[in-house]
């Protein structure tokens, strides 16, 4: 069976939800389909918070039929595969869905399997992920009944949503252990796939120092294959010329590790991709490289950029902006000159609020230094994101 829409959305997160309610507060006629199986919506940046044991993780989830722009058709079924040459999308139940337009926001991809040993022991053991709603309060749990010894935070080699969680979590538990008295007892170790702690110098500079008063030791250009939960030890080997020969088991008392991350499998497998397995799109129009009448947007996009909520608020109206010029065959003039945001908390009621564009250049919001720590941008973070996220961001307001 096949059925015709003339926009259809690939995707029921922030970037799905917040192009169909700006499309649909631009023109209620539109005829706009979104094909998501999930019946939940998290709220994920508040899953640091979470695991840092201030944030209710409750409120960070709500039933996604409640966040459906009203005026869309939800298709809740998975897509299995991308048909671009004939202009559809295959789904899990069979049906082949037609579009005019299509937009790609199917989200990122965690790969749980691709580190040997880590589902078997993720939640037990002192193994814990802020990239888990099932598993992200167990966080708390660790850092709140580390008594001593080798604490370990992991960043993968691949790209990740929201780069600076795997290494925000690491300063929250360092700044919990100096409250409690035993940051003394604590070697606090960063193992990360990436070749320096953060990409704009600005910034780096404050973490480096943040890391500095917590001794924290920075290893890099590596990559963790197996972890051993009852044994308490992971499994790194070494990548880029320098050290790809290198192994190294790992001890620890508690460990916080990040998932490799992907675009969805369906997309990977796909003819829309680019040679590193992302959607192949101009980053300025988002439009598709080869296909005109595609578009997208998030972290399933092909985009040189961080990948953020706060990049997904700029792209939106972009997006918008430029698919409604598609189909009223006008130019493409709307330009997304690649802003990320990445709101590092350093500790509790600390916040570096870093925003910069595609060449890492500071883009910054306020008439201040954002690279210093401030306790008024935690709290930005903490109450102030969250309440737009739900009432504005997802609404198309924002």
């Amino acid at each position: 069976m096949r059925v015709n829409h003339q926009i259809v959305i690939i995707g029921g997160g922030n970037a799905g939800i917040s192009v169909a309610a700006k499309l649909l507060l631009r023109n209620k006629q539109l005829d706009i389909a979104i094909i998501d199986p999930a019946s939940k919506h998290y709220y994920q940046p508040a899953w640091t918070l979470v695991g840092s044991g201030v944030f209710d993780i409750r409120k960070t989830e709500r039933n996604e039929a409640d966040v459906m722009p009203k005026g869309v058709k939800w298709i809740k079924q998975k897509v299995t595969a991308l048909l671009p040459e004939t202009n559809s999308v295959e789904l899990d139940n069979g049906q082949q869905i037609v579009y005019q337009y299509l937009v790609v926001a199917a989200g990122i991809q965690l790969n749980w399997n691709e580190i040997k040993g880590l589902k078997e022991t993720l939640g037990k053991n002192n193994v814990c992920s802020n990239y888990s709603f099932d598993h992200a309060p167990y966080t708390f749990e660790c850092i709140k009944n580390f008594k001593g010894g080798k604490a370990i935070f992991h960043n993968p080699q691949t790209p990740v949503k929201c780069g600076g969680a795997p290494h925000k979590i690491m300063y929250m538990a360092a700044d919990y252990f100096r409250k409690h008295n035993i940051l003394n007892k604590a070697d606090i170790q960063y193992w990360s796939g990436a070749a320096r702690l953060f990409a704009v110098p600005k910034y780096e500079k404050t973490l480096l120092k943040v890391c500095e008063r917590a001794n924290i030791k920075l290893n890099l250009m590596v990559k963790m294959v197996e972890i051993d939960g009852p044994g308490k030890k992971a499994k790194f080997v070494g990548i880029g010329e320098d050290n790809k020969d290198k192994e190294f088991w790992v001890e620890f008392d508690m460990i916080h590790v990040t998932p490799p991350q992907s675009a969805p499998d369906f997309i990977r497998s796909s003819s829309l991709v680019n040679a590193t397995g992302w959607v192949d799109v101009d980053k300025h129009t988002l439009q598709h490289l080869k296909y005109s009448n595609i578009f997208s947007l998030g972290d399933s996009a092909g985009l040189p950029i961080s990948k953020t909520g706060a990049a997904i608020r700029k792209q939106a109206p972009v997006l918008v902006e430029n698919l409604l010029a598609a189909i009223n065959k006008q130019a493409l003039a709307a330009k997304y000159n690649g802003y990320t945001s990445c709101p590092l908390v350093t500790g509790y009621g600390k916040l570096v609020l870093a925003e910069f564009d595609y060449d890492n250049t500071p883009q910054e919001t306020f008439p201040f230094d954002q690279s210093k720590e401030r306790w008024s941008m935690y709290q930005m973070k903490k109450v102030l994101l969250p309440w737009l996220y739900w009432h504005k961001i997802l609404k198309g307001k924002m």
